[in-house]
């Protein structure tokens, strides 16, 4: 049996990185793991090709990109108030690995998979708190003055991770679950191949690594860990309904004898509530005039097709005027705080692309809860009398 060590690390503390070369001198492994995939390693040590903003308008998921944005920016700002660059105790064993000629592995699970898996776990209720705490996060982070260091205190790190699984349960098994599998199982494949192995990771994966490095027999198995997540196409879903409804809703009033201006005024209101809300929330994100209008204009149609998205047209229009340029991804990245980051034009066009499917999907919402009472009608008395004409000019042509 190998002899495995464990080093709990916050990702922005001197301390970690002490804590580190202690461990390596003092343990003198034959192999040292870190957490990190290749790719992060390449993000910290290199500089990458950057995608084009067409890439980014076809992902389409400006939300979950946003998410991490502003994720590796909270990170970035505690990082700059200790002085400590996130991912450096990492970096550290890496190179005190190369110093004392020791191989280096990469043990943590890609950060794409994270990603997806992450996102596509959560519901949208979990995904609508996430992004309001990270909102607040982005409030409360400027000028707070806080003990990194305690991030690896094990009571600390277990009362966060818990408030996080009260947070996000779904969120949570994504984050943390299943990467403490995928590092135990990494860590003991290294294990079947070195007799000394120390692992560096985060804090708050040490108890469950641990866990399951005491009871292997209790590990899902590794491909379910880096399978995609097929979840129902809730978006799709939802888009169909929300046509069909609408469909239903105008057939009704047409048969229900209340009138052409009745019918033409429900058209009408569909047009102006998602237009306004869409173009209103465009402007919010800090869109260009023009943007809102594009917004304004397709928001009505794009709510009735589950396949279009008033964001995507509102994004190509502020992407012409904005006109981001290289580099500006390592930008958004680096920026010190929110105001500088919202100045950089790729992340206008995706701030922009967010906040009008936001205003959108308010505005559906806001169309079926206020048009009866907007036009004046009981709906009980549409419903019933447009679909009783309906069954009966139906039954007319058997």
């Amino acid at each position: 049996m190998a002899e495995i060590h464990l080093v709990g690390t916050a990702h922005v503390s001197q301390k970690s990185i002490e804590d580190v070369r202690s461990a390596i001198e003092g343990f003198e492994p034959d192999i040292v793991g870190v957490e990190l995939d290749r790719g992060r390693y390449v993000a910290l040590t290199e500089e990458i090709a950057e995608p084009s903003i067409a890439d980014i308008l076809k992902g389409g998921n400006f939300g979950r990109l946003l998410v991490q944005w502003v994720l590796t920016y909270i990170q970035q700002r505690i990082g700059a108030e200790t002085g400590v660059k996130p991912g450096a105790e990492m970096l550290v064993a890496i190179e005190e690995a190369e110093k004392h000629q020791k191989p280096v592995a990469f043990i943590d699970r890609d950060i794409r998979i994270t990603l997806g898996r992450f996102w596509g776990r959560m519901g949208i209720w979990e995904k609508i708190k996430l992004i309001g705490a990270l909102i607040y996060s982005l409030v409360s982070v400027e000028g707070q003055d806080l003990d990194v260091d305690e991030l690896t205190n094990q009571d600390v790190v277990s009362a966060a991770m818990e408030e996080f699984r009260k947070f996000s349960p779904h969120g949570a098994q994504a984050l943390i679950d299943e990467r403490d599998a995928y590092l135990a199982h990494q860590i003991l494949m290294l294990g079947n191949r070195y007799d000394r192995v120390l692992a560096v990771v985060g804090a708050g994966h040490i108890q469950g690594v641990q866990r399951y490095l005491n009871a292997p027999e209790t590990l899902p198995p590794l491909p379910s860990l880096t399978a995609d997540v097929k979840g129902l196409p809730w978006g799709k879903i939802i888009g169909a309904a929300v046509t069909i409804i609408f469909l239903l809703l105008i057939a009704a009033i047409a048969f229900s004898g209340v009138g052409l201006e009745v019918l033409i005024a429900a058209l009408v209101y569909w047009i102006l509530i998602n237009g306004v809300l869409s173009a209103a929330f465009t402007l919010l994100a800090g869109g260009h005039p023009f943007s809102a209008a594009t917004a304004f204009a397709v928001s009505w149609l794009t709510s009735l097709n589950p396949l279009l998205a008033a964001g995507w047209f509102a994004a190509i229009v502020e992407a012409k005027i904005r006109k981001p340029t290289t580099g500006e991804l390592r930008q958004i990245i680096e920026a010190e705080t929110f105001s500088e980051m919202r100045r950089i034009p790729l992340f206008r066009v995706v701030l922009v692309a967010a906040l009008a499917n936001v205003g959108s999907s308010l505005g559906t919402v806001a169309y079926f809860v206020f048009i009866f009472p907007v036009l004046g009608i009981d709906p009980t008395v549409v419903i019933t009398e447009g679909f009783s004409n309906m069954i009966r000019m139906i039954a007319g042509f058997f």
